[in-house]
């Protein structure tokens, strides 16, 4: 069985789906999340059909959070697992923005005065905006300098386990107190932490490589190997392509059909593989680059991209437009719309579809 036909069910987008989207980031750790609206319908194409409004809700009562975590960019994840998490993977994300901390001139004498203004300023139960925070920061004797300096300020208070995201206001986003936020979130060791990690990569986006997941992790390699030693009978190896890789142990019974998904920009499919060949059609390899794949919103079809598209809101209206890299025979066409269809009951808009 294929790679990519593999993926996609362990994913959630042809296997058995969820029933909520807080299921999914508990199965799948956490999802990148800089999109925010992209990584809301990411979330919605791996369950049984919820809404917009409903993520939405999920994440301003605080089932769903977004941070910091793993890497150096946003993640939503559930709120159980943001304690163990940030503590496993914060000291790698703090040595990966060493340069950045270094280039914002923000030391540790600083940064403790700005996370002690911060979790002063957000106490009871406070959810205040950036530009809330800016001014807090400089009341208490910080300059907040540019939105490089300001947000590096926020992302170190994230990874000190102060801040995590409030409900939004309006549109804004928001930052809360951790304390108060998730007050009884899971901790685990360092050892229960790698093993848990490891098996729901492997479990969730397997057949993966150790590459893979140092990649997606933002672990070492050692950290890596030693989350699958741990793993243990939880995972499988095999060798393909002269290449190792991992997944559960238990595999069911793969779906090979031939189904179309309108995924978001930085979507878990392909964001999470150091190697996204499996997901690129063999013609498209000199069209459709691996950055391409991460930074646009890719059309899959039978798990190998073939397009793009994008949305224009406009009211009550969503217009999805079609790019398409290939042509399209009746039936592809007709998959296509259909995906737009769900992509359009998701937002609970009425629906335009245009083909470039």
């Amino acid at each position: 069985m294929s790679i990519r036909h593999r993926r996609l069910q362990n994913q959630h987008l042809t296997g058995p789906k969820l029933n909520d989207p807080v299921d999914v980031l508990r199965s799948l750790v956490a999802i990148q999340g800089q999109d925010y609206y992209g990584a809301k319908w990411a979330l919605a194409q791996r369950t049984t059909g919820c809404t917009d409004a409903q993520v939405e809700e999920a994440f301003s009562d605080g089932r769903i959070l977004r941070l910091h975590v793993m890497r150096p960019t946003w993640h939503f994840v559930a709120a159980e697992d943001l304690r163990w998490l940030v503590k496993l993977t914060a000291p790698r994300v703090n040595v990966a923005s060493t340069h950045a901390f270094r280039v914002a001139e923000l030391d540790p004498p600083t940064l403790k005065k700005t996370n002690k203004a911060i979790a002063k300023a957000l106490q009871g139960g406070k959810h205040l905006t950036r530009a809330e925070l800016r001014d807090v920061i400089k009341r208490a004797g910080v300059e907040p300098g540019n939105s490089m300096r300001l947000g590096y300020i926020m992302i170190r208070a994230e990874l000190d386990l102060i801040v995590c995201s409030g409900a939004r206001k309006g549109a804004q986003f928001t930052y809360a107190l951790v304390d108060e936020r998730v007050p009884n979130s899971t901790i685990r060791d360092s050892d229960d932490a790698l093993g848990k990690l490891a098996t729901r990569y492997f479990t969730t986006r397997g057949p993966a490589t150790l590459s893979d997941f140092v990649w997606w992790s933002g672990l070492t390699m050692a950290q890596a190997k030693r989350g699958v030693e741990i793993a243990g009978a939880d995972l499988r190896s095999e060798v393909m392509d002269e290449r190792t890789l991992f997944s559960i142990s238990q595999q069911q019974r793969v779906s090979t059909a031939k189904k179309v998904h309108l995924l978001p920009a930085f979507d878990e499919y392909f964001i999470a593989y150091r190697d996204r060949t499996a997901g690129m059609h063999p013609e498209l390899t000199q069209q459709v680059t691996s950055t391409r794949l991460i930074y646009s919103a890719p059309l899959v079809i039978d798990g190998r991209v073939v397009g793009g598209w994008k949305r224009v809101l406009k009211g009550d209206l969503v217009c999805v437009a079609i790019k398409p890299f290939r042509s399209f025979n009746g039936s592809e066409r007709a998959a296509v719309s259909s995906a737009a269809e769900k992509f359009a009951e998701f937002l609970q808009c009425d629906l335009r579809i245009d083909w470039k």
